[in-house]
């Protein structure tokens, strides 16, 4: 005897319940971006917070690479970085091996900045894991770092 499998126990219930719990969690604003209040406090729009920590976290990137990190176009990234350089957080230095590509680094004053950003990062990831025991953290490191396993370029080198 074969029996119906309802759409909310299969998996498309599975994805449809997964979908429902991702919007739940973005209605939340500050789980959805933590980084809110210092956005207000530190009069940068998220944007140009998310540039200082990405910059922060793997140093210089090309213009293109950083609006890719930031979801956003290369001629949005243009105004990010040039409010960011006219407060004297970053600069743009061009290759010398192709004067075409555009590299933006943190200044002295940036990186200050950045270390500020990551501790209120840092804090507010510890609160968010705070409702979590042991075996639900270690479940959700082990699913995260699943998911981002598979969406990794299978041909890209490791290294």
């Amino acid at each position: 005897m074969s029996r119906n499998v309802s759409r909310s126990e299969g998996a498309d219930g599975d994805v449809d319940r997964f979908r429902r719990l991702l919007f739940t969690l973005g209605r939340l604003h500050s789980l959805r971006d933590p980084l809110a209040r210092s956005c207000e406090r530190m009069e940068l729009t998220a944007p140009q917070i998310h540039a200082l920590l990405w910059l922060g976290q793997d140093g210089a990137l090309t213009m293109g690479e950083l609006a890719r990190r930031l979801g956003i176009t290369e001629k949005t990234v243009t105004g990010v970085v040039d409010r960011l350089e006219r407060e004297g957080h970053v600069q743009r230095e061009r290759s010398p091996e192709d004067r075409r590509v555009i590299r933006c680094r943190l200044t002295a004053s940036g990186s200050r900045l950045h270390r500020k950003l990551d501790r209120t990062v840092v804090q507010d990831m510890g609160r968010m894991l705070e409702h979590l025991d042991t075996t639900d953290r270690r479940a959700l490191f082990r699913i995260l770092e699943k998911l981002i396993a598979s969406a990794e370029p299978k041909d890209r080198p490791h290294g």
